[in-house]
């Protein structure tokens, strides 16, 4: 289901709200993509997709902001999707950045779709790696997207020569109902992102459990303003 966000290998929203004097930051994101991946699976049926953006933020670490982008699940299922999200985000004085937060996913005319997620992430270095669980749901708890699924990721992320960038990630999606009426849908995913100036092009394989199991070859462009 859902985040194309407009950021260029994986990079964490900054900060907004508490201290009265923090400096505040509005800004908007902008992007195209030819294929919308969320974790590995298609969320425009491998057709293009558009998507933007309104963030806010301040010095103290806390942020805003959502994000709505065109999606298609093949049908009738073929809309928008809107994330509404929240957090706090920061670096420790030895090096280690972390961003704690939580997004509501809305889908236009697949509304007992809808879900929520808390997630964290960490980095150190060209390092990364991130948990999200699902705390509520639309969804039957006995669905992938139900209450209770956790996503996990480790990532990798370095500037190479002549402002091209290389990242690399590995996620696997455990559902809280593993075994369901759609089968065995614990899935893991791995992604190749190299990147050069606003555009990204992107190689995804997910494995066989989540059901869109094809080698993804994607260009992306995206804009912050």
């Amino acid at each position: 289901m859902s985040k194309l966000k407009t950021s260029l290998i994986a990079t964490s929203l900054s900060a907004i709200l508490v201290a009265p004097a923090a400096l505040a930051e509005v800004s908007a994101n902008f992007g195209v993509t030819s294929n919308y991946l969320w974790r590995g699976v298609t969320q425009s049926a491998d057709n293009p997709s558009v998507s933007g953006g309104l963030d806010y933020s301040n010095d103290s670490g806390f942020y805003a902001g959502t994000w709505i982008g065109s999606v298609d699940f093949g049908g009738e299922f073929e809309g928008a999707e809107s994330d509404f999200y929240l957090g706090y985000a920061g670096e420790l004085d030895n090096g280690f950045g972390y961003d704690v937060g939580y997004t509501y996913y809305a889908y236009t005319d697949l509304d007992d779709s809808n879900f929520g997620e808390l997630y964290f992430n960490g980095s150190f270095n060209a390092f990364s790696f991130g948990l999200a669980y699902t705390p509520n749901s639309d969804l039957p708890d006995d669905s992938p997207f139900g209450q209770g699924d956790l996503y996990y990721h480790v990532g990798y992320g370095v500037d190479l020569a002549d402002d091209y960038g290389l990242g690399l990630t590995y996620g696997y999606y455990a559902f809280d109902e593993d075994e369901t009426l759609y089968g065995d849908n614990d899935y893991g995913h791995i992604q190749v992102d190299i990147t050069k100036g606003d555009f990204m092009f992107t190689v995804s394989k997910a494995d066989d459990e989540s059901g869109d199991d094809d080698l993804k070859l994607v260009v992306s462009w995206g804009t912050t303003f």
